[in-house]
């Protein structure tokens, strides 16, 4: 690694972000931290849009890098680090908008703490009444399961975090992100911190609010596509997901065994009524008694295409296909 020259590096892996950018662009013009400590590094890879113009609009402006490489968040996130020389590597995402002191606030909990990746909550938006309703669906815990960053969860230890704010020597001893985890490479990194003795901090007062997919085909595809990389991560790295991130391939696979044993097995039978009904029942509740029950109408569909999408990305990984 290169020696630091500057406190803080910020890289954010971009392709295609043209309707997202301005609006990173802006957050960071607005950021607390000093921008003599700070370089800019953005990766593309490979924008048919006029993503890379509008970053280089803000040139004048801010400390900005761009380069470009090929297509894979991994691979863009490595050249970053690569060609970075910041004490700190803050990795970023195009599709969120980071308050004024999110840089600000990294730095002090690296500063005074004893992790090698901070990060913080994300607050799910959307766009539209779809859009909206599948924030909803992100932000649940019916919906994702116990991933603390994206319901609320409180500071302290966790098996990962969103984005994340590295010290720069953690990489010399554990490498750079693996480049075969196209979706789930924030996983392995964080499993492989712990893996290596070190820790990963959420700070319930590091925030950020993440802009979700506005359509229904494209959250079947992003379900798809992140179950998708289930079987074909743990066999990289087996510690690298967690129980939560099998449920909706087991879900899947229920739905499937249970009625055509149950043809033989009265008591599977009954197993699969029991699992149906409680799944509608909670289906219901979340939709319909929780936060955001104004969207419960889209919601009681959104939440079984969510997970079964998923499950099915999960059970196509587990024959060894992938879908990205």
């Amino acid at each position: 690694m290169n020696k630091p020259s500057v406190k803080v590096s910020v890289i954010v892996p971009v392709l295609n972000e043209e309707r997202y950018i301005s609006s990173l662009m802006e957050s960071l013009l607005l950021q607390s931290y000093p921008r003599n400590e700070m370089e800019w590094i953005f990766v593309d890879g490979g924008s048919g849009d006029n993503t890379v113009s509008v970053i280089e609009r803000f040139k004048s402006e801010c400390p900005i890098r761009v380069l470009k490489t090929q297509r894979g968040t991994p691979h863009q996130l490595n050249v970053g680090i690569r060609e970075s020389t910041g004490k700190y590597v803050i990795r970023l995402d195009a599709h969120t908008y980071y308050p004024d002191n999110y840089i600000e606030k990294c730095v002090l909990y690296l500063d005074n703490c004893d992790a090698d990746n901070v990060g913080g909550r994300v607050n799910t938006v959307g766009t539209g009444l779809i859009g909206q309703a599948i924030a909803k669906v992100l932000s649940s815990k019916f919906g994702v399961g116990g991933s603390q960053f994206r319901v609320g969860g409180e500071s302290g230890y966790v098996d990962t975090v969103p984005f994340g704010a590295f010290r720069r020597e953690v990489f010399d001893r554990i490498g750079l992100f693996n480049e075969e985890l196209i979706r789930s490479e924030d996983n392995d990194i964080n499993a492989r911190i712990r893996q290596a003795g070190g820790k990963v901090y959420l700070a319930e007062d590091i925030e950020s609010d993440y802009h979700c997919r506005d359509t229904v085909s494209a959250i079947i595809k992003y379900a798809m596509q992140n179950g998708n990389a289930l079987f074909h991560t743990i066999k990289v790295n087996p510690k690298a997901m967690s129980i939560r991130h099998f449920i909706p391939f087991l879900f899947v696979v229920s739905l499937i065994l249970l009625p055509i044993l149950g043809i033989k097995f009265t008591f599977l039978r009954y197993m699969f009524f029991m699992e149906i009904v409680l799944y509608l029942l909670m289906d219901i509740y979340f939709s319909f008694f929780s936060k955001g029950r104004q969207y419960g109408f889209v919601t009681v569909l959104l939440f079984p295409l969510f997970h079964i999408s998923y499950g099915i990305g999960s059970a196509i990984s587990f024959i060894g296909i992938k879908l990205y």
